[in-house]
C-alpha cells in the first residue's frame, strides 16, 4: 500500500468520509470491511471492487504520536485509482 496521509480524526470518521465521497461520486455501493473490532481498522473498497483483493483505502491507527489515523491506498483489481479523493477526508 502507498501512504496517502494522516489525520487527527478517528478511524471510523475517516473511513465513513471516504466511503461517502466515493459513493456520491460513483453512484455505486462502497464496501467497508472491518479489520479490527470496534472499527479500529478498516478497508474501504473503491466502487465496483470486492474484498479481499480489490483497490481499497486502508485506514489504520497511526503509529506516530502526531496523529490518530494513518491512511494508505492499495491498488488492485480493475478499478481506477481514486487515491487522490482520499485527501479531502484527512
Amino acid at each position: 500500500a502507498q501512504a496517502v496521509g494522516e489525520s487527527q480524526q478517528p478511524v471510523s470518521t475517516v473511513s465513513q468520509c471516504i466511503g461517502q465521497k466515493w459513493a456520491n461520486q460513483s453512484q455505486q455501493t462502497v464496501i467497508s470491511q472491518v479489520i479490527v473490532a470496534n472499527n479500529q481498522a478498516m478497508d474501504v473498497y473503491v466502487p465496483g471492487q470486492q474484498p479481499p483483493n480489490g483497490s481499497a483505502a486502508l485506514v489504520r491507527p497511526s503509529w506516530t504520536g502526531n496523529s490518530k489515523t494513518w491512511v494508505g491506498f492499495r491498488p488492485g483489481g480493475s478499478g481506477g485509482n481514486t487515491g487522490g479523493d482520499i485527501g479531502g477526508c484527512l
